[in-house]
């Protein structure tokens, strides 16, 4: 048993790079194929970056395999993701999908697995699954819920890790400790429920339990958002007048409190120093600025992947051995560039310029050309084990 291990690892390696492999090749290059429908309840609002661009890539995969896809948002609604699924499940049989994709955040998958499995449809949970002590009325997947195929999401601690790191020995370099010679910091999270919040806030508090020489003051809850992140933030520096590094579990938490910091007459990256995640326009440009210390992001790709996964198992390669309930690391760490000399600038950028001329040679050679546009978010992906990653250019 022991002796075979490796060889199974091994397997489960290719099986995984296979997947990344094909979701990169239906992304990029197009495919005919049989019809099936698939639908994804997005918790998030239609507006709001990062859920948009999680929903472009799974109608990029669909289209590229010939899926018939529908996307309904619940705007952060939690009851309107239920009042989605009961609409979606009584269509008449041939208007209803095949496959829901899910996800759990406010905690509701419990919920819509058995809306959706009562009608008899598939289910499929991706970005945040439902962890184990909210599991004795549940079960895994394809036990009580038999529909229920599987689920897919990206190791969520990690982006929290990371970013409390990088922003941790950021802040030690720019020496931006109070009076008592510690670094102190405030977390700006998500919500209490979702999975994916969660993860993140154990990440960042591991990266500061690591420190001793690091206070974390206070963590609030902004729901996810820029202006009630602003809100909180204007009380958190008054109450916290030595706190210098603001970690943020998402992009548009960490604009808000940079907008309060700003507000103040601060600089964010100047005086005081900010993380988020999510690969957001914005926030890659405010790394670039400096005005964002770290971010994390990469993971917008799961539902693209989740797609790949159901259309194998809809054509009969199931993905039972590779595991039903996945976790792949998927994150990458940027780091702003405001403490780089104009030279090291310039150096940087002539080593991504001549990184892209090699991907587009590529992409040439092989007839992808829509490769060189997301060629970033698979240039860190190893060769052994599959992590689908984005890098930014």
């Amino acid at each position: 048993m022991t002796e075979d291990a490796p060889e199974r690892q091994q397997s489960n390696y290719r099986a995984v790079s296979l997947r990344v492999a094909l979701c990169a090749a239906a992304l990029l290059c197009g495919s005919v194929a049989r019809a099936q429908s698939v639908a994804f309840i997005n918790p998030g609002k239609s507006d709001e970056i990062y859920w948009v661009t999680a929903t472009q890539g799974m109608q990029a995969v669909a289209k590229s395999l010939g899926i018939i896809f529908e996307v309904q948002y619940a705007q952060r609604e939690h009851l309107k993701t239920l009042e989605i699924a009961r609409e979606m499940v009584a269509r008449p049989t041939g208007k209803r999908p095949e496959y829901i994709v899910i996800t759990n955040d406010y905690a509701v998958a419990g919920e819509l697995l058995k809306i959706i499995e009562g009608a008899g449809v598939k289910s499929f949970l991706a970005y945040s699954s439902i962890p184990v002590e909210q599991r004795s009325d549940i079960g895994a997947p394809r036990t009580k819920y038999k529909g229920w195929l599987g689920s897919l999401e990206p190791q969520a601690e990690d982006a929290g890790y990371l970013t409390a790191r990088t922003l941790i020995e950021h802040g030690k370099k720019e020496k931006a400790v109070g009076p008592d010679g510690n670094l102190h910091m405030l977390a700006i999270a998500g919500d209490r429920s979702t999975p994916s919040s969660i993860n993140r806030n154990q990440g960042m508090r591991r990266a500061v339990n690591e420190h001793p020489a690091v206070v974390l003051e206070q963590e609030v809850y902004a729901a996810w958002t820029r202006e009630k992140a602003a809100e909180q933030a204007e009380w958190l520096y008054r109450r916290y007048p030595h706190a210098k590094l603001v970690w943020a579990g998402n992009d548009l938490m960490a604009f808000g409190a940079m907008t309060a910091w700003e507000k103040r007459g601060g600089m964010p990256g100047m005086d005081a120093w900010f993380s988020g995640i999510n690969t957001s326009t914005e926030a890659l440009e405010a790394i670039k600025s400096g005005r964002l210390t770290s971010l994390a992001g990469g993971h917008f790709i799961t539902g693209a992947w989740a797609l790949v996964m159901i259309y194998d198992y809809h054509r009969g390669r199931d993905f039972v051995d590779e595991g039903l309930e996945l976790q792949r690391p998927m994150f990458a760490i940027r780091k702003g560039d405001l403490q780089r000399s104009d030279g090291q600038r310039a150096n940087r950028a002539r080593r991504r310029n001549r990184a892209d001329q090699r991907v587009g040679e590529r992409a040439k050679a092989t007839r992808c050309n829509s490769l060189l546009n997301i060629g970033h978010a698979f240039r860190a992906l190893p060769p052994a084990v599959a992590q689908s990653r984005s890098r930014s250019a």
